[in-house]
């Protein structure tokens, strides 16, 4: 079994970068706020599709504060 495990590199192990996930949580975001604009007549999707957007930020806030804080 040991034979057959790959040796890996620090540098494989990298994880993705912050501006890749920062980009792509902010596409999420918008995407998200862009479905408030749409032709359904209630408005109990718009507080799931807020609460998700809020959610996608806080991970970017969070992710933020942890490396300032040298916690990351």
């Amino acid at each position: 079994m040991a034979a057959e495990e790959q040796i890996l590199s620090p540098a494989q192990r990298k994880p993705t970068s912050r501006k890749a996930l920062y980009a792509a949580l902010i596409v999420g975001i918008v995407i998200n706020l862009s479905y408030l604009f749409g032709n359904h007549p209630g408005r109990v999707e718009d507080a799931f599709l807020i609460i998700t957007a809020l959610c996608l930020l806080a991970v970017i806030v969070s992710d933020v504060w942890l490396r300032k804080a040298g916690l990351r």
